[in-house]
């Protein structure tokens, strides 16, 4: 049995392989300072010198802080990624602990507990799924899912984040106060963080399905596939997070590439089939995942199965008027439990 196939349909928190990790204990907004007081990070729609943007976390007084969520930083930070594959060699599970990768310090592992993330055939061509994550108290992320029907896993390093999350799918409506676009492609709140949870929050918490809670540093939340999920930082607070595509998952992201091109992200932009590129990395290189896809893949765009389905189709070739049809599911056409 692979190991991502014990990954539980909801949200969970661990708190490894955290605490593991080189940059726990040793990153604050104070180290962090000494050696990239001059790189710049994105911080929401701009771009600051990190010493200027830890100026402005000490001494704001913003209803919704900015929020550093910088995707670049590995390469600006000149630091080292092991992929969960790796994880053993860096988690002090294996003898040879070499610690240092392509001439770098390993800084961090992606969690094994996950099994492999299969957007790592993609290589360079994989799109955006790591960030550097530093804001305020009161600063966070409004209402959102995960992009192209993956998964996240969020770590805290310092501070506390609460997190408050609902699923998705045909038979529940968005949380209060969220509009979904009719092909779900946009997730939007007319309104502040802050105005959300003075208006909103107290009907969240009663509406079936809310998931809650407060990640503590040295935590790891897992975040599922399809799920809103709106976070706000209780104290100011360091984090990293990834998005990955386990095994159990990858039907659904081949589903989501294949047929919703439209809002596919994070791809550079001389990658103009995804789709295609990502079936073609995984035959040469997981050619069993693939094979154990495809069929879950052919069975979410045909829709409904078995004698419903035939009975249906009669009616149309039999050009019956009044037909009708109805699909399972919600943004990636799976029930998310």
């Amino acid at each position: 049995m692979e190991i991502d196939c014990l990954i539980p349909a909801a949200p969970f928190i661990i708190s490894e392989p955290t605490r593991r990790w080189p940059v726990f204990g040793s990153w604050s907004a104070k180290s962090l300072l000494k050696q990239y007081s001059k790189v710049k990070f994105r911080a929401e729609a701009v771009d600051w010198p990190f010493d200027v943007y830890v100026d402005y976390m000490k001494d704001n007084h913003d209803e919704s802080p900015l929020y550093l969520f910088d995707r670049s930083f590995a390469e600006k930070m000149n630091i080292q990624v092991a992929d969960s594959s790796a994880a053993h060699l860096y988690d002090g599970t294996s003898p040879d602990t070499p610690g240092i990768e392509d001439g770098r310090k390993v800084a961090y592992w992606a969690p094994s507990f996950f099994g492999p993330d299969l957007f790592s055939v993609l290589g360079t061509q994989r799109p955006d799924h790591r960030w550097l994550i530093i804001g305020p108290s009161r600063s966070g992320s409004t209402f959102h899912k995960d992009p192209n029907a993956t998964c996240a896993w969020n770590a805290v390093l310092t501070g506390r984040k609460y997190w408050i999350m609902f699923p998705s799918s045909s038979s529940l409506p968005p949380p209060p106060g969220v509009f979904v676009s009719a092909d779900q492609s946009e997730v939007t709140s007319p309104l502040s963080i802050a105005e959300w949870f003075l208006g909103f929050h107290a009907e969240a918490r009663r509406t079936e399905g809310c998931v809650e809670g407060i990640c503590e540093a040295g935590e790891l939340l897992y975040v599922p596939a399809g799920w809103y999920h709106l976070v706000v930082n209780l104290e100011d607070s360091i984090a990293l997070t990834q998005n990955f595509v386990p095994r159990q998952r990858l039907a659904s992201v081949l589903h989501f590439l294949r047929d919703k091109p439209d809002q596919v992200s994070g791809f550079a932009k001389d990658v103009l089939d995804p789709y295609k590129l990502f079936v073609a990395k995984l035959e040469e290189q997981e050619p069993e995942a693939l094979e154990e896809a495809l069929p879950k893949l052919e069975k979410m765009i045909k829709g409904p199965k078995g004698k419903w389905a035939e009975l249906t189709k009669t009616a149309e070739d039999a050009s019956v008027e009044g037909g009708f049809s109805f699909g399972f599911g919600g943004d990636d056409d799976e029930e998310v439990p």
